[in-house]
C-alpha cells in the first residue's frame, strides 16, 4: 500500500516533528511518500495538493468540518478501500486558510481531527502516527489497544 501526503508548508527532518515522523515512518509496512510546497495562495496550494493525487488513488482531506472518528473507525475505512483494490490513499493537509470547496468535492473522505487548530508540522506527526496506528489495527497487532 502506498499512502502519500500532500502537505502545505515543510518540515525540517531534524525538528522534533520530523523526528517523530521518521520514527512512525521507519516501523511502518506501507510505503510512505510526502510531497509539500511551501504557502502560498490559496489557489496554488489547492492546485499543489490536487496534483499530488495519483490516478486511482482514494483521497482524504483533513479539515476541520470534516467527520470525526475513532482509529479503529478509520482503520475499517481505509481496509475497506485495500480491499476493493485501492493501491494509494493520499491524504491532504491543507494551508492556513484551510482547502478550496473544489479540494474537498474531490474527497472519498472528509476527516477532522477536531476543532482545534494545529500547526501543520504538528498535523503531520499526528496524522502519521495515526496511519502507522491504522496499519497496526489492519494486522491485528497489539499496538493499538482497546
Amino acid at each position: 500500500m502506498k499512502i502519500t501526503l500532500g502537505v502545505i508548508g515543510k518540515c525540517k527532518a531534524s525538528s522534533p516533528e520530523g523526528e517523530i515522523i521518521k520514527r512512525y515512518q521507519e516501523r511502518m509496512k506501507w510505503k510512505l511518500v510526502i510531497k509539500e510546497q511551501d504557502n502560498s495562495t490559496q489557489a496554488e496550494e489547492a492546485k499543489f495538493l490536487q496534483s499530488c493525487i495519483g490516478n486511482g488513488a482514494k483521497t482524504v482531506v483533513l479539515d476541520e468540518r470534516g467527520e470525526s472518528m475513532t482509529s479503529p473507525e478509520l482503520a475499517h475505512i481505509l481496509e475497506g478501500w485495500i480491499t476493493n483494490g485501492a493501491s494509494e490513499i493520499c491524504f491532504l493537509i491543507g494551508g492556513a486558510d484551510g482547502h478550496l470547496d473544489e479540494t474537498r468535492q474531490k474527497a472519498d473522505l472528509v476527516l477532522s481531527f477536531g476543532k482545534l487548530t494545529l500547526p501543520h508540522i504538528l498535523m503531520r506527526a499526528v496524522l502519521v502516527e495515526q496511519i502507522y496506528r491504522a496499519e497496526t489495527i489492519i494486522s491485528g497487532h497489539p499496538y493499538h489497544r482497546v
